[in-house]
């Protein structure tokens, strides 16, 4: 009985027969891969030559002789599958009234294929064991992006689009069984492998942090928000959802029951090293930070302004990202170190930093912006960059 061939094509492309094994890691043999890739993909059906043709041309000029250049590439195609076999290549790929087919009578396993079927037999079964194995059968087999290295061509983006779809629906649906059943390290697992395929899935980091808490691993789950808030920031200049800061308080609760010893109350509370300038926290601190104080001015009769600051363009272009990022973190650093120890600073997008300016009428705090623009020109008098400020006055929490 004649072995079966394994074929994988999400996340790489290679060909098995028993010991041997060929791959698509040479560039050089661009077309010859696209081809073979083309004829097994549609090996149900007749992959006729003018299809074979039309994918070798690709957009490129036209061929003075595009037969004979169809059979030079599939001549190559035939002489890569004799490694795997001797007289594979003309074996597996049959040529009948100018039409190139892949010879039926050659058992294929190919991984997304087995991916799609074991993906839709685990929605079709009610027994969630039986269920769950199946979606670790089948998230065993997704190693990355349908045909990674021929991802542009028009026939392989739609593939790579739905192959990457019923990814993230399988791995959805095993995270559920898996937190209902309690299994935290290998949800957490999931997690981890599911980034680095889908690394902007705010979803998926709340999942990770919700594992990590349910196993009472609350400083991993802390470490994992920064990762979700810098990713965030980094790319989209966006903070977390509400509901990750609410995993990220859940997280920043105690992680044991015991009591804490009035005598260290004040060593645990107090700052490591005492800094100089402004405090600088994250977008959520600072939110609350502004709501307690909302809460508190109501009765202290404190005065306390907050200041918006924007970063933009001088001109009608926008300022590349690297521009923009350099001058923002200027700005902070500048802003922290100007300021009062009262005072507080957070970055709240990829180009507008929030102070709160403590016992500051309206009048001092626009004086204290028109001076930390003047430390900012005198400091950075080359940056490329309009900064506007806006004064609106914390006002106290309502009663219901």
């Amino acid at each position: 009985m004649a072995e079966c061939v394994k074929v994988h094509m999400l996340g790489s492309f290679t060909l098995q027969l028993g010991d041997r094994v060929i791959d698509d890691n040479s560039n050089r043999m661009r077309k010859v891969w696209l081809l073979l890739a083309y004829l097994i993909h549609s090996r149900n059906k007749q992959a006729i030559g003018e299809n074979c043709l039309a994918l070798l041309q690709g957009g490129s000029e036209e061929c003075a002789d595009p037969v004979g250049r169809l059979k030079t590439v599939m001549y190559r195609v035939r002489t890569m599958l004799n490694q795997l076999e001797d007289t594979a290549g003309h074996r597996w790929i049959r040529r009948s009234g100018g039409r190139y087919l892949w010879n039926p009578e050659v058992e294929l396993e190919l991984d997304a294929e087995l991916f799609e079927a074991l993906c839709r037999q685990a929605a079709e079964t009610d027994d969630e064991q039986a269920q769950l194995e199946l979606y670790r059968q089948a998230l065993d087999l997704y190693k990355g992006d349908f045909l990674p290295k021929l991802a542009t061509e028009t026939w392989v983006m739609p593939l790579n689009a739905y192959y990457h779809r019923l990814y993230l629906q399988a791995v959805q649906q095993t995270l559920q069984l898996l937190e209902r059943t309690e299994q935290w390290a290998e949800a957490v697992a999931l997690c981890e492998r599911a980034l680095e395929i889908e690394p902007y899935s705010e979803e998926l980091y709340q999942h990770r942090m919700q594992s990590l808490i349910a196993a009472d691993l609350r400083a991993e789950a802390l470490q994992v928000y920064e990762q979700l808030a810098e990713m965030l920031f980094s790319n989209f200049g966006v903070v977390p959802s509400d509901a990750s800061r609410e995993l990220y308080r859940q997280a920043s609760s105690s992680a044991t029951g015991a009591p804490i010893a009035a005598s260290s109350l004040r060593e645990r509370l107090k700052e490591e090293v005492t800094a100089k300038g402004a405090l600088y926290c994250e977008y959520n601190f600072f939110r609350m930070l502004y709501q307690l104080q909302a809460r508190v001015i109501k009765r202290s009769g404190d005065i306390i302004h907050v200041a918006l600051f924007s970063v933009r363009s001088p001109g009608e272009k926008d300022l590349s990202r690297r521009s923009l990022d350099t001058a923002v973190n200027n700005l902070q650093r500048l802003m922290i170190s100007n300021l009062r120890q009262g005072d507080v600073v957070t970055r709240c997008s990829a180009s507008q930093l929030i102070v709160m300016l403590h016992q500051a009428n309206y009048e001092d705090s626009c004086e204290v912006c028109q001076r930390l623009l003047r430390a900012f020109g005198r400091q950075y008098p080359h940056t490329p960059v309009a900064i506007h400020y806006s004064v609106q006055p914390l006002e106290p929490l309502e009663d219901n």
